[in-house]
């Protein structure tokens, strides 16, 4: 565990778990890792929460680096932030970190997450319903949670 970083207990995880569905409602994008023979890639991609927090659904082309990254080694990590880019983020801004592991949703499973992502994203329509759009679903395992630069918290998922 990092300097500064603490477990939360069953009293602080009901809040940080709403902080977290607000972060996701109002946060567009996200930094999406993945890996290639042990060397990191990193994309913006739009995103939905899902399960509450317990995945994260993104779409992209089966024809990207980032899928064929994903084919290969299905571990990932998305930066979700609220930064402004102004000086008051050094005190203000969240960060948060999640951990867990990719697959392509299957068609029998794809339209109940396929709805959460339009739902939050409507202008992505003609590239979702596209035959070369994959439905991304990350079972998260843990979130990193950052605030003002030094206070992480850590928020296991439990299934």
């Amino acid at each position: 565990m990092d300097s500064g970083s603490q477990n939360i207990g069953l009293t602080d995880r009901h809040r940080l778990t709403q902080e977290l569905c607000d972060l996701f409602i109002n946060q567009l994008l996200a930094v999406l890792s993945t890996s290639n023979n042990g060397r990191p890639y990193c994309n913006l991609v739009a995103f939905a929460s899902g399960d509450g927090i317990a995945s994260l659904i993104f779409a992209t082309a089966r024809d990207t680096r980032k899928f064929a990254n994903l084919a290969g080694d299905p571990r990932v990590c998305l930066l979700i932030d609220n930064r402004s880019n102004r000086a008051s983020d050094f005190r203000n801004a969240v960060a948060v970190t999640a951990t867990g592991s990719a697959a392509e949703l299957a068609p029998g499973e794809k339209t109940p997450y396929q709805k959460l992502f339009l739902d939050k994203h409507p202008h992505l329509l003609d590239f979702v319903l596209s035959p070369g759009c994959a439905l991304i679903k990350v079972q998260v395992d843990t979130y990193y949670i950052v605030k003002r630069f030094q206070h992480v918290m850590i928020l296991p998922v439990t299934p």
